[in-house]
């Protein structure tokens, strides 16, 4: 009788460092292999991912309705014939077979031999949450992704590292804790967000435990230290966080770096459904790309086609290590960025993307002008007087015409104040908004900023 399955023993744990490295052995594979090298790996892993995908009813329906069959797809330079779906495929596909949808392959397994699944869903940002699905192969990849991550950054082994992602249903708080605790040897504190511990109570853990590290979304952290200074601690001398690393967007770096006394940022990029695509390293000159374990296509907002490097648009992922239970075959994240064009200044021989620059599907277009209201805040980094935080409205007026109000939080009320933030907005996003100010936390009921991992950014009232 063959052994019960469960998680151990569906994946083979000491293999999963030599087909995906980290630390010192990511650096010298991927500082000596070729493109060709490269390309071959990624070959490989997609035709088993292809061949997984093909017996996924999902795949089979979504594929066969552009008339395509197994064997039509030769290789990864076919693989535009492939159509892309999106988080509202999957939600279709759970809406005609609850509760967890035909996208995955857990029917597949005969009876008995199906692997463990781990269930978790997105925070429900931009809409209903989504079911999100793991087998474990795929789940401990992802994590090893996250841990070569941190580890290119410089995470140490006498850091404390302390997680304010969320738990709960979503995913990110215990994928954060198992790639730390997996596969580093660190000492990790899964605080969470500021509903599942609060926000003094964060600090005092920071200095009690003697935090070095702190890892989520920018927005969060920020105000994280000014809790502190509220509770009369200081960053840099209570508090001795020497590295950051987390969800950036296109918040001010240098200002997160100075509210918390001078510590190195860093940034990565990914999502729910497919793990961290993409991480800075030291040089923080771009996001290098895990090619190893993901193939990246940047695609026109409006046509889908690849486009150049340098041009900005969606970015299509393929999961090249999910051929277990949730195959992901040219997935629209819809987050927007594009792929550097510069020379890279380390050895690493991968490509890099700029980083997130904003959603494509809550991007506002104000009298033919392309506005993503994440990139607001970056954009509003030169005023001292600014706190980071800020809230966008949109509304439509009887003429059908699209009109944006930015909300701003500043620590100063000056009356000449809101036309130099009409102006800087005018001449970085290039088309007229609204600006009104208001004063230190007033936003944070309507942004979710101690409550959510993301905060919100946009609120669309023209429907």
């Amino acid at each position: 009788m063959s052994e019960q399955p469960n998680y151990f023993n569906q994946v083979d744990l000491s293999r999963l460092t030599e087909e995906y490295p980290i630390g010192p052995a990511f650096l010298q594979r991927f500082e000596a292999i070729s493109r060709d090298e490269l390309r071959a790996v990624q070959e490989g892993r997609f035709a088993s991912l292809l061949r997984r995908a093909w017996g996924v009813p999902f795949y089979q329906r979504h594929w066969g309705a552009e008339g395509l069959e197994p064997g039509d797809i030769k290789g990864l330079d076919d693989i535009a014939k492939l159509p892309m779906f999106d988080k509202s495929d999957i939600m279709a596909s759970i809406e005609a077979h609850p509760p967890f949808g035909d996208f995955h392959g857990m029917e597949t397994y005969p009876g008995g031999q199906r692997p463990p699944v781990i269930v978790h869903t997105t925070s429900g940002t931009t809409g209903r949450p989504q079911v999100l699905l793991y087998g474990p192969r795929s789940r401990e990849i992802q994590n090893l992704l996250v841990a070569r991550t941190y580890l290119l950054q410089g995470l140490r082994p006498d850091d404390v590292v302390q997680s304010v992602y969320g738990h709960g249903m979503v995913n990110g708080g215990h994928y954060i804790r198992e790639a730390v605790v997996h596969w580093t040897n660190t000492i990790f504190l899964p605080a969470g967000t500021g509903i599942e511990t609060r926000s003094v109570q964060q600090v005092g853990l920071m200095q009690d435990f003697g935090v070095t590290v702190l890892v989520g979304f920018a927005d969060y952290i920020k105000r994280l230290a000014d809790v502190a200074r509220e509770e009369g601690l200081e960053p840099g001398r209570d508090i001795k966080i020497r590295m950051i690393s987390g969800h950036m967007g296109r918040e001010g770096n240098l200002a997160l770096s100075e509210v918390w006394g001078g510590a190195e940022i860093y940034d990565w990029y990914g999502v729910g459904d497919t793990g961290t695509i993409a991480g800075q390293g030291p040089d923080k000159a771009g996001l290098y790309i895990w090619e190893d374990a993901q193939y990246l296509e940047v695609c026109d907002i409006d046509t889908g086609a690849v486009v150049a490097d340098g041009v900005i648009g969606d970015m299509v992922n393929t999961c090249l290590f999910k051929d277990d239970i949730y195959p992901i075959v040219r997935f629209n994240t819809h987050d927007v960025t594009h792929m550097r064009t510069d020379s890279p200044p380390s050895a690493l021989n991968l490509s890099r993307i700029e980083g997130f620059l904003g959603r494509s599907d809550n991007m506002v277009k104000l009298r033919g002008i392309n506005v993503f209201p994440q990139a607001i805040g970056a954009m509003l980094a030169e005023r001292a007087e600014f706190t980071g935080e800020f809230i966008c409205e949109v509304a439509r007026d009887g003429a059908g015409r699209d009109e944006m109000t930015v909300r701003v939080e500043v620590t100063d009320q000056d009356a000449d104040l809101p036309e130099i933030y009409r102006e800087i907005l005018r001449r970085k996003a290039g088309v007229a908004v609204n600006v009104t100010l208001t004063e230190p936390g007033a936003l944070a009921e309507l942004t979710g900023i101690e409550s959510r991992q993301k905060p919100l950014r946009l609120i669309d009232k023209r429907f």
